[in-house]
């Protein structure tokens, strides 16, 4: 895991070294803040302590903003071919993936940690559920670690990185909108088959505060599966 953890603080620092870090994370805060807040959901509005508008509003933005994170990561590599020159020196493709996947993660993270004054305003002016907010948080990053396989197999696909942001988002779109419209549009067993890939339905179900191991279940395994299946494509790229 060594050789994994070497690369992740790498790209870490690299996110950080240019502008790409300060930009994701004061377009998150912008966007979230202002449609959570301000405009929209106002979370005034709803007459309780809570931030499921923030929720709300950060499935979404997260949505489009991790894309835009991993899209570079194989496929600038894989142009640039500094990719040949990683896996000569001692990285089998597993690591390369694993630190591309913990320095993205890591990034997603460091945004939803700055958002922690929402927690603490809303904690301050009523009584707040702790449980369902911590819950909610959970929901966001196992929702943000499956996007973040998702962005990097994308990205494993290609060298162009805005093919790889589109791809990214058409993947996305699968899971977020249509196996929960062929569920609600079938009936049966196959309806329960899309209602159980729907990744909104298992959100929405850990953000209300309900913690079911079949979703844990659900995030997890689309989150290897993304990062055993970036593995497979740049060995057979190779």
């Amino acid at each position: 895991m060594k050789p994994a953890w070497i690369i992740a603080k790498r790209e870490l620092g690299s996110f950080f070294d240019s502008l790409v870090a300060y930009i994701m994370l004061v377009a998150f805060l912008g966007f979230s803040g202002f449609f959570t807040w301000l405009f929209g959901g106002d979370i005034f509005f709803v007459k309780e302590a809570s931030l499921q508008v923030f929720f709300g509003v950060a499935f979404w933005t997260l949505f489009f903003f991790i894309p835009a994170i991993t899209m570079r990561q194989i496929a600038e590599e894989r142009k640039t071919g500094t990719i040949e020159m990683l896996l000569t020196k001692s990285v089998n493709y597993r690591q390369l993936v694993l630190g591309k996947w913990i320095a993205c993660f890591l990034l997603v993270v460091i945004a939803l940690v700055f958002t922690l004054p929402y927690y603490i305003t809303v904690a301050s002016i009523g009584n707040i559920d702790h449980g369902a907010t911590v819950s909610g948080y959970l929901g966001l990053l196992l929702m943000s670690a499956v996007y973040v396989s998702i962005g990097i197999f994308a990205s494993s696909l290609t060298s162009n990185q805005i093919v790889a942001f589109l791809l990214a988002l058409m993947i996305g779109i699968l899971f977020h909108f249509i196996f929960g419209i062929l569920a609600s549009s079938t009936s049966g067993w196959l309806s329960e088959i899309f209602n159980s890939l729907s990744l909104s339905n298992h959100f929405e179900s850990i953000s209300r505060g309900v913690l079911d191991s079949k979703d844990l279940i659900y995030f997890i395994s689309i989150s290897l599966l993304g990062i055993f299946m970036s593995e497979y494509m740049i060995s057979k790229k190779k």
